[in-house]
């Protein structure tokens, strides 16, 4: 048996009974083991292999019965294997995927947070970026432009559109308070030196008493439409609904023409083209539109100047022209004039209005889904025409009336060409 074995294989021979017949010299006194179980299994003439732990070393035995030709069991041959060797490289696989695991997680956690710094330093960019404008209160800085269009530069491009937005809402803010305050003290400063004239002996003189309440009477008025017309808008900004209801719009001209005609001093007003057009909206919101038109019109226009009202259907949509003869717009105010309190002074003169007209106007077009356009030339006159979606009665059942086409407003070398 000796001429088989090696360091750690081992071999033993049993007989039937399973007395130790032979063993390899390597065994010394010790024997394979083998339990019931495996004598059971031996026995029915079936080869078994099972793992035994002797002497703290784990052993592989291979037992397989000899049977005789007439079907007996003379013996068993087991052979058993020493695992030491299997088992010292599973310890080490085992220390060193552990071991590399571990390294892994270092190795990961630390990649893991120079990643994050990296990618979250453009946007601890825009955080320092953000508390700097906070802390100046300077919203003309920007973020750098990004090189990479990528999420961080998407959000640095929102940011800074919102910083422009911003910056816009404040300018406008800061200006409307000086207009206001500029449109409140000529109002506030003839009312006071109309009393103070008073005070010192006008009330005694009847002509110069009713003049100076005149002026009064006249500031007074004025500031009252200059708070009910920043009133107006106050409610437009905040998205304050309109009623709507179908008008007739060549019926509203008509009375917006009348009334022109008490305000007129000394302008010619006529009443031009009239279709009949119906259309869905607030009837007085309309006539405040079409008023503040004509009003616009009548104070830039000198007397004995015209000023032509006329109202077209033109396929889904209603157009009303106000065209005057008066002293025109100036290219260079025409992106202006629907701003708040825009007056285009140096060119237009003095007009003693609030300079909220058109820009309620604007307002009032656009939520009825239309728009106002301009053409002027300088020293001949304007041509406001108003836009409104025609309502149809049909289209009751068919949902709102579609959006109105995209009409830019004219540049300054087609309103001069």
């Amino acid at each position: 048996l000796d001429v088989f074995t090696s360091s750690g294989i081992y071999i033993q021979v049993m007989d039937a009974e399973g007395t130790v017949y032979s063993r390899s010299a390597n065994l010394g006194a010790a024997t394979l083991p083998r339990d019931e179980a495996t004598w059971r299994e031996l026995q029915a003439g079936r080869t078994t292999r099972q793992d035994f732990r002797v002497g703290g070393t784990r052993l592989r035995v291979l037992s397989v019965p000899l049977v005789l030709e007439d079907g007996q069991m003379a013996g068993v041959l087991q052979v058993g294997a020493s695992l030491w060797e299997v088992d010292m490289i599973l310890q080490r696989l085992l220390t060193i995927l552990v071991g590399g695991s571990l390294l892994a997680v270092v190795v990961s956690m630390l990649l893991g947070i120079w990643l994050a710094r990296t990618a979250l330093k453009p946007i601890d960019e825009i955080t320092q970026t953000a508390l700097r404008i906070s802390h100046a209160e300077d919203l003309h800085q920007r973020l750098p432009a990004p090189a990479v269009q990528d999420e961080v530069g998407r959000l640095t491009d929102t940011f800074n559109e919102m910083l422009g937005r911003l910056e816009n809402l404040f300018e406008t803010q800061k200006r409307l308070v000086a207009d206001v305050s500029h449109e409140l003290r000529t109002p506030l400063t003839t009312i006071r030196g109309n009393i103070d004239l008073l005070r010192r002996g006008a009330a005694e003189d009847r002509e110069a008493r009713e003049e100076a309440l005149k002026a009064i009477e006249a500031e007074t008025l004025r500031m009252s439409r200059m708070v009910s017309d920043l009133l107006l808008l106050a409610r437009a900004d905040a998205g304050f609904p309109l009623e709507r209801k179908p008008v007739e719009l060549d019926t509203l001209l008509l009375e917006v023409y009348r009334q022109a005609l008490l305000l007129s001093d000394g302008v010619k007003v006529h009443l031009g083209h009239e279709d009949q057009a119906v259309v869905l909206g607030d009837a007085d919101r309309l006539r405040q539109a079409l008023v503040n038109l004509v009003d616009n019109a009548l104070k830039y226009t000198p007397p004995g100047g015209e000023v032509r009202l006329s109202l077209y259907r033109d396929q889904d949509w209603v157009r009303v022209e106000v065209q005057d003869t008066g002293i025109g717009i100036a290219p260079e105010d025409l992106p202006h004039i629907f701003e708040r309190f825009y007056r285009a002074d140096r060119a237009r003169g003095s007009s003693g209005g609030t300079g909220l007209g058109l820009s309620i106007a604007d307002w009032i077009a656009k939520a009825h889904g239309g728009q106002i356009t301009v053409k002027s030339k300088v020293g001949q006159g304007s041509t406001f025409t108003l836009w409104l979606p025609l309502w149809k009665r049909e289209a009751k059942a068919e949902g709102p009336h579609r959006p109105p086409p995209a009409r830019p407003r004219p540049t300054a070398e087609e309103e001069n060409a």
